[in-house]
């Protein structure tokens, strides 16, 4: 059984950074016993952990902050702390929460100023309860391979803070992304602008515009000041969203919108002259009743969308479980997958990318991507969410719908540390499913390994024109 060896390979991932924790997974799927060595290659299909390896990642989803508010932190900035607290600040604080974590205690944990004592003693009764799900394991990996730390715990955490500190810098964003979790280029949605950020490293995290605003807020006057048309009315604000798509259209991916955390996805393809009326009437502030509110929204993502169209921009679609906890309405979850065929019917030419594979209702879109030509299933945050429930769906999804319509990873956090973890766990979930294909005679050995190329960057690089469009980002007017 041959040791993996440590080296970097052609496109600078270590095959034990890459490989730890996937061989042994794969030994399972294989029969075998598990080396002592988590960076030992199984003792059947290693073409699979191979190829799985060296395959670089386009990740599709990111929330990141830039990294200079990072390294010039300051309170009340961006980010709620500039300690090891913060990598409980997204997700794994919802695992908390739910599992019985005070509200108190959690704010400390993710504050700035608490000592890294006072944040154990917030979370150590809590973490046996997390540190197995996808949230908690995506945390550990992280913690070992950017801190050298393999366990959190007392004797530990002050090691996992001197890590912290030592790793926030210039730079560090391309090093954790590109070195060690073995990303090509990511795709980040921006929480902290309203449609679109002029990225410091473009080329490298290339940007979605955020539709979400434009068809679902009310704030229409702020959203058109950068514009400089005053808005009196809906061809006003018509002018203002072409002028946001022209100005970055050439720089965008993509165009994204979560609007499914407030409501359905039951966007009904309406004229503008039937929402011209209740559009006026919310721009003076009157308040006018829900239905004529979905007839705004209903009008104005569709003008969005036929804008992203117009421009060879694909349209990526929040679908499925929640962020948070305590909030998720799950029927409105149960009708995601039929609202969005409505969608897929009435704009045959734009391409919807749906994100996070609707979990828990993911055996609906593969059925969904196997029958409309216009859809792809994005893999992002899905991993996190239920490892095991995603690497079935991806063994499901291969041998039923096309390959070219799924794309496999996106790490989907503000903070830059846990998409080590994410991107670790995601490929251990893609050496599981083509190896267990293999195993049950679904897949030959050559068909599975030819598999991954396409599904962890080709799809992506061709869906997005990711070369295409860095070039046109090596010389954007914002750059220095």
């Amino acid at each position: 059984m041959p040791t993996v060896r440590s080296e970097p390979n052609e496109k600078g991932i270590t095959r034990r950074a890459a490989l730890s924790g996937l061989g042994v997974a794969l030994c399972a799927v294989a029969g075998g016993a598990a080396a002592d060595e988590v960076d030992v290659a199984p003792p059947s299909q290693p073409d699979i952990a191979e190829a799985v390896a060296r395959t670089r990642f386009i990740d599709t989803h990111e929330h990141l902050v830039d990294e200079t508010d990072r390294v010039n932190w300051r309170e009340g900035g961006p980010t709620s702390c500039n300690d090891w607290g913060l990598l409980f600040s997204h997700y794994i604080d919802a695992d908390l929460a739910v599992a019985g974590m005070p509200p108190e205690k959690l704010s400390l944990l993710t504050s700035a100023g608490a000592s890294t004592g006072a944040k154990w003693d917030a979370l150590e009764p809590y973490w046996p309860a997390v540190k197995n799900t996808g949230y908690g394991r995506a945390i550990r990996i992280a913690v070992e391979r950017l801190y050298g730390v393999p366990d959190l715990s007392r004797e530990t955490i002050g090691r996992v803070q001197e890590g912290y500190q030592t790793r926030v810098r210039a730079g560090f964003y391309r090093e954790v992304l590109g070195e060690i979790a073995g990303i090509e280029s990511c795709q980040v949605n921006a929480l902290d602008r309203p449609i679109f950020r002029e990225a410091e490293d473009p080329t490298f995290l290339m940007q979605d515009i955020s539709i979400a605003g434009l068809h679902m807020g009310s704030n229409w006057q702020d959203l058109a000041r950068p514009t400089g048309i005053t808005l009196a009315g809906l061809a006003d604000y018509h002018k203002a969203i072409d002028w946001w798509f022209e100005k970055y259209g050439t720089y965008a991916v993509a165009v994204k919108t979560q609007a499914a955390y407030a409501r359905r996805l039951d966007y009904a393809d309406v004229p503008a002259e039937q929402a011209e009326g209740p559009f006026g009437q919310m721009l003076q502030g009157a308040q006018v009743p829900p239905s004529d509110v979905k007839l705004v929204q209903d009008h104005l993502f569709w003008y969005c969308v036929r804008a992203a169209t117009a421009r060879n921009l694909p349209v990526k679609l929040h679908t499925g479980y929640y962020a948070g906890h305590d909030s998720m309405p799950l029927a409105r979850l149960t009708t995601n997958p039929d609202d969005l065929c409505n969608l897929l019917r009435t704009s045959p030419d734009t391409t919807f990318v749906l994100m996070h594979i609707c979990y828990p209702y993911e055996n609906e879109m593969v059925a969904i991507a196997k029958q409309w030509h216009n859809a792809v299933i994005d893999m992002c945050w899905a991993w996190i969410i239920s490892p095991v429930a995603s690497a079935r769906f991806l063994s499901h999804f291969l041998v039923t719908a096309p390959a070219n319509k799924i794309l496999t990873f996106g790490g989907d956090y503000i903070p830059v540390e846990p998409v080590v973890g994410h991107a670790a766990i995601a490929r251990q979930g893609i050496g599981i499913a083509l190896s267990e294909l293999v195993r049950d005679g679904w897949l030959s050995l050559t068909d599975a390994v030819e598999l991954v190329e396409p599904i962890m960057r080709a799809n992506a690089a061709r869906l997005f024109r990711v070369e295409e469009k860095g070039r046109a980002l090596a010389t954007a007017p914002w750059r220095k």
